[in-house]
């Protein structure tokens, strides 16, 4: 069992060193508990201090969370490769409402416009690298379509590596950045892994509320990450009246780095209400990861000059630049009419699939006013997620997605074909009933 792993070592480096080891091995698993640091100085012979001081840089690089008198655990997905397999999160032969990606057969088709670039296309070497022009022009054309502010434009390996390239460029460990509450997990656990301070924001259907933005502003934040649609997990959307209280808090923190991902793109039917332009330090990041496949690793970036400068200046000590590969193909499926319809399509599917699910769940308070997923709050997330599984139905857990706000299950309904709605939603509505399954 992972609880038996015994960490080892007399220097504050070797234990550290030695419970990474077994976070890699498998032997300590995601979410297990550490031995308190009294107890494991004892077992160790080494003072408190040098056990506090090996757990202490174990949370700096993201590996471990404490909470209180909950103690130290692993967290639920430390930033290291594990050399063992586990099983799939997903049970074979379960309905999969958990993993969070988009339908594969909705996807545009890449095969045609690979095989024209690659007869035609040049080869590049490294003086020629770097954005195209020509996605920038396009890029640039659609952020003025929806009304996002003007700016230095870029080109970034996907969401992800954008925010990661604009945090470190402005802040340094330790800092303080606010985060939506419930919050996209992988960025969650980037913070984490950069040795930055979560400041939970709570988040409504209308995005980050006026209460929780200004508690974090207080608490002396130097940045802010925001999702404009479609918001993981919770669908939340930032409304115009949202948006516009939110922008005159922020007008007061000039210096204040924002960062908002617009992860979902074309698959919105909403409008957006951006923040980014409300101080002087912002950047804007679009990925085409969700319209047009994960495998696409490229998101458009705008932002003011210094962010943008430094995100680029970052990448050329790195991999250099996204490769023109993968830009000319994002060239040729943002002017492809068949692409497009193709996206338009499977925005009007995805909508279909989660208000389905919505209606059935019926007056449960559940949330899900846009994009892929449908946030519900749940007294035990736990039993809830173990029992539905019984049923044959994977859901994801709350606990990856939240701070401080109370447990809830993730249900993506990327994949939910609208006849299984009303199933899911009994087998739900029985579990919240009586978490033992039993017809009530």
């Amino acid at each position: 069992m992972a609880v038996q792993y015994q960490p080892t070592g007399g220097t504050a480096a070797q234990i550290s060193a030695s419970v990474e080891s077994g976070i890699r091995s498998g032997e300590l698993d995601p979410g297990a508990p550490l031995p308190s640091v009294r107890a494991l100085a004892v077992d160790l012979g080494v003072s408190p201090a040098t056990v506090a001081a090996a757990y202490r840089a174990l949370r700096e690089r993201g590996l471990v969370e404490t909470a209180g008198r909950g103690g130290t655990r692993v967290r639920p997905r430390p930033p290291v490769a594990r050399r063992t397999r586990h099983a799939l999160a997903v049970p074979a032969g379960a309905l999969d409402l958990a993993s969070g990606g988009p339908d594969h057969d909705l996807l545009p088709h890449y095969a045609p416009h690979l095989i024209r670039l690659a007869a035609a296309m040049p080869p590049v070497g490294y003086a020629g690298g770097g954005p195209l022009p020509e996605l920038l022009e396009l890029a640039g054309e659609r952020f003025a379509a929806d009304g996002i502010p003007s700016g230095r434009l870029t080109v970034a390996g996907g969401a992800l590596d954008a925010l990661e390239r604009a945090l470190v460029a402005h802040l340094r460990p330790g800092d303080k950045v606010a985060v939506e509450d419930p919050g996209w997990a992988n960025l969650l656990d980037l913070v984490a892994a950069l040795g930055l301070t979560p400041v939970p924001v709570p988040v409504d259907d209308e995005g980050p509320t006026e209460e929780g933005l200004r508690a974090a502003l207080s608490a002396g934040v130097a940045g802010l990450v925001v999702t404009s649609r479609a918001q993981n997990p919770t669908g939340a959307v930032i409304s115009g009246r949202r948006a516009a209280v939110l922008r005159r808090q922020l007008m007061g923190h000039g210096q204040l780095l924002v960062l908002e991902d617009d992860h979902a793109a074309e698959l919105a039917h909403e409008r957006v209400h951006p923040l980014v332009g409300a101080t002087g330090s912002w950047a804007y990041v679009r990925s085409l990861s969700k319209p047009y496949g994960p495998d696409l690793r490229v998101a458009a970036v705008v932002g003011d000059d210094v962010t943008v400068a430094r995100i680029e200046g970052r990448m050329r000590l790195g991999v250099g630049w996204v490769s023109t590969v993968l830009q000319r193909l994002v060239v040729a499926l943002w002017q492809d009419p068949e692409a497009t319809a193709a996206v338009e399509r499977a925005r009007d599917v995805y909508t279909t699939r989660r208000e389905a699910l919505r209606t059935a769940l019926g007056g449960l308070p559940a949330h899900g006013v846009s994009g892929i997923n449908v946030w519900l709050p749940v007294p035990d997330e736990t039993s809830m997620v173990a029992g539905l599984r019984e049923d044959g139905i994977a859901v994801a857990p709350g606990s990856m997605y939240r701070l401080l706000t109370p447990p809830a299950i993730r249900i993506t309904t990327a994949l939910l074909d609208p006849r299984d709605a009303g199933r899911v939603a009994a087998a739900v509505t029985r579990r919240l009933a009586d978490p033992s399954g039993r017809q009530v």
